[in-house]
Order: structure tokens, then sequence, then C-alpha cells
């Protein structure tokens, strides 16, 4: 089963969705049915903050002086290889920018509980060392977030919207 623990840093959070905390765990169920996650004790933590917080997360990390839609702290994915299955496993940290989100939605045009799963399952595969670095990498994360998107019940999110 994966557990998040979530922690709501920002008030949009609440004009848009209603009950997140809720909301997300109906989420995580479907995924835990997932092969690959199933029979696994795993968590991560969500923080859903600002820009201002997001910008000085991204500068004192990424050394970039500017808000961005989601960040990763992924735990040491070798330790997941040897942990034992009868301890949960931390697979680290997201946050998400409530701003940048919403901004991208209108923009992309997309749901906004849409686009905020979607930005879970991406910030979710970098804490398994998935990466967008190269065309190749690029092409694999997003595959596998098509398919965990489609399996939660929505459309792909690459798919361009008229």
């Amino acid at each position: 089963m994966i557990k998040a623990n979530i922690i709501l840093d920002h008030y949009k959070w609440k004009n848009k969705i209603k009950n997140p905390k809720n909301y997300f765990k109906k989420k995580l169920k479907k995924l835990s049915k997932i092969p690959s996650f199933k029979k696994k004790q795993q968590e991560f933590s969500i923080l859903l903050t600002n820009n201002k917080k997001m910008k000085n997360l991204n500068f004192k990390f990424r050394k970039k002086n500017k808000p961005t839609d989601v960040l990763s702290f992924p735990s040491k994915v070798n330790e997941l290889l040897h942990w034992p299955k009868a301890y949960t496993y931390h697979l680290g940290d997201i946050v998400i920018c409530a701003s940048i989100l919403d901004e991208e939605a209108r923009k992309q045009k997309k749901n906004i509980q849409f686009h905020w799963c979607h930005l879970v399952v991406h910030g979710f595969l970098h804490l398994f060392g998935y990466d967008h670095s190269s065309e190749l990498e690029a092409e694999e994360m997003e595959n596998l977030e098509r398919e965990i998107c489609v399996n939660l019940g929505f459309t792909d999110p690459y798919t361009p919207i008229n």
C-alpha cells in the first residue's frame, strides 16, 4: 500500500479541490492496485505550497531563481531494493506549487484535478529515479505517466486539447 503525508501550505488548494487529502487517498488506493506497487509498504510526502516558497526551494536545490510546478526529493532508491518488506519505506518528498499548477491547467485547458494528479505522478516517478534529461528518458517517463494516469481514470496527459 502506498501512503502519502499531505501538507497544505497554501490556501488556494482548499479552494480548488474539495478535501485534497481524501481525494488523493482514493487515487493512491487505485495506484496501489497496479502490479508494480502491490504488496509494497511505501510512503511519501507532498507539500502543496506557493510561488515564493517554491522559488526558494528551486534556487536552493537547483540553482534556478524562479518557481516551478513540481520538485521531487527522492530517498535513496537503491535502499528500496534491500528494504525489509515488513517496514514502510519513505520514497521521498514532492513539492507542488498551487499558482503554477493553476496557470498551467488554465493555459492547457485541463481540469485542475487531472493536472494536479498528473504532476503528482510526475513527481512520484522522479522519486523512483526517472528523469527527462534526454529524449529517451523523457519518452520513457512520459509513457509511464500516461499508463499511470489512465489507470487512475484520467486521459493521456500529453494529448493536446483543442
